[in-house]
């Protein structure tokens, strides 16, 4: 007489965990919503490049001598591009969107707080931003990001 089989076979126990993993894997995308975190990584994204662009526009203002004032801004020609600059870094966050590749250009709203830069699709675009202080005669100028409302 045959013994009775009980329990399952290490392989049967192995094949349904790989089934099983594959459904997770396959099912987890649709449960999981990433997208705050990509807006996020996106405003840090857009601080990195209005640092990058400003540097460009203080090298450019430098090299031509143009650096402005406060109250008597200067301007600078990038790319085609008219930058009002004064202490030869942009004047507002507006000025330097002029010489960022803000892609999609609808995503971001650089017009309503010209101070600064506004993710548009965000669910509270005024607190998924990144604020601009422009330069002054003895500092530099200064990004604040902003992503609670990302």
């Amino acid at each position: 007489m045959k013994a009775m089989q009980k329990g399952f076979t290490l392989i049967e126990l192995v094949v349904v965990i790989v089934i099983l993993g594959i459904l997770a894997a396959t099912a987890l995308p649709k449960f999981v919503d990433l997208s705050s975190d990509a807006r996020k990584s996106v405003i840090k994204g857009v601080s990195g490049s209005m640092t990058s662009a400003n540097a460009m526009i203080y090298a450019k203002a430098q090299a031509a001598g143009t650096l402005g004032a406060a109250g008597s801004p200067a301007t600078v020609t990038i790319s085609g591009a008219s930058v009002s600059v004064e202490y030869g870094f942009a004047n507002s966050a507006a000025e330097l969107a002029k010489v960022m590749d803000l892609t999609p250009p609808g995503d971001f709203d650089s017009a309503a707080v010209p101070a600064e830069i506004q993710m548009k699709k965000a669910p509270t675009p005024a607190s998924c931003k990144v604020a601009y202080t422009k330069a002054t005669a003895s500092a530099a100028p200064s990004y604040v990001i902003t992503d609670g409302g990302c």
